[in-house]
């Protein structure tokens, strides 16, 4: 190990993103990105910005954004916080919220950024098992020494949580931070955003990756009481006060004053999904219920890792977890009706092999 590296840079294990192929005839389906083009106003918006005054720094208070993302979401623009991609808030909030020897809790099988987080935070931590059926044991997670953070829908399992028990958990940790990671809540039933105003110990986190098309400019945010989001302020305030640059905040204000091309991407995403999950079933999937972008599911007769390996070959990247309990497990994410179809021809002929 390097001399020079500090306490930090050893006890850090790095989240490891899926396989990033530079090759446009791949059907990229491992990444949860959406299949869509972002609104056509967004490329106006960035255009406009590129004429403009990119010699100057952007604003570091990214209120024009923070406005319209309050105004979306129906609250106030000092309950919404504005960072470079949904990761960056979780950083910052794990910084923020969590205290080093304290220890937190968030699901066994989550987003495996948390436990990143974690260790180069010197934040301990208690992963908490779910049930055989993904389902996360909701009072497991009452009287966290250190606070809760779990995803909801929950990743990679996809599955949803419903409000009342996110309720339960807040009750249950009054003197804690209780973060909702909603990065895929848009193709699900509710946020919590909605319960924001009764309880000032929630933190929901969200993104524009998924559901607005826009993995590529990285704008991620969070909406919470005034006192969370000054405390995320301090943060960035004392990292870099200029963490989301002019383009993005021009491109990412487009597509949130878009709503009607937003609402009729999610529809086409959903349906998709939802045709796209029978057709597993009938090909002999197990396939939890998804209430994201993406699906998860796995074959009785044929092992999850062997399929992965030969959808690659073929030129479809999925992404397979070699991780205790989910190995035999396949994360698909949502693309295109043809390339879902295109897809679902390449399992048949797979699943045929030797049947």
């Amino acid at each position: 190990m390097n001399k020079f590296w500090s306490e930090m840079v050893k006890r850090a294990e790095p989240y490891v993103p899926g396989e990033q192929l530079n090759n446009p005839d791949v059907i990229k389906l491992n990444t949860n990105e959406n299949p869509y083009p972002p609104s056509p106003l967004v490329r106006e918006a960035i255009l406009e910005e590129l004429e403009g005054q990119l010699r100057l720094y952007p604003s570091p208070t990214v209120d024009k954004l923070r406005l319209a993302i309050a105004e979306t979401y129906n609250v106030s623009k000092e309950e919404v916080f504005v960072g470079n991609g949904s990761d960056e808030v979780l950083a910052f909030s794990f910084m923020a919220f969590f205290h080093p020897r304290i220890p937190i809790r968030f699901p066994n099988i989550t987003y495996s950024f948390y436990p990143v987080y974690a260790k180069l935070f010197d934040i301990p931590y208690e992963p908490i098992r779910l049930n055989e059926d993904f389902t996360l044991p909701v009072e497991s997670f009452f009287e966290s020494e250190g606070g809760v953070i779990l995803p909801n829908p929950n990743a990679p399992t996809s599955l949803y949580m419903e409000l009342s028990c996110i309720e339960s958990i807040l009750r249950n940790n009054p003197n804690t931070v209780v973060i909702i990671d909603e990065a895929y809540i848009d193709f699900a039933t509710a946020s919590a955003v909605e319960l924001v105003q009764s309880y000032n110990n929630l933190l929901v986190v969200q993104t524009t990756s998924k559901s607005r098309s826009l993995a590529g400019l990285r704008v991620g945010y969070a909406i919470g009481h005034p006192d969370l989001i000054e405390a995320l302020n301090r943060i960035k305030d004392s990292v870099n006060s200029y963490t989301v640059d002019r383009l993005a905040i021009s491109g990412a204000m487009a597509a949130f004053n878009d709503r009607e091309y937003f609402n009729n991407t999610i529809t086409k995403i959903k349906e998709t999904r939802d045709r796209f999950i029978k057709s597993l079933l009938q090909l002999g999937f197990h396939v939890l219920p998804s209430q994201a972008n993406f699906v998860f599911a796995s074959h009785s007769d044929r092992a999850a890792a062997d399929l992965y390996g030969q959808l690659k070959e073929d030129g479809i990247l999925v992404r397979h977890f070699n991780q205790p309990d989910i190995d035999n497990y396949l994360r698909i994410s949502i693309g295109t009706d043809e390339q879902m179809d295109h897809l679902l021809g390449k399992l048949e002929k797979l699943l045929s092999v030797d049947s």
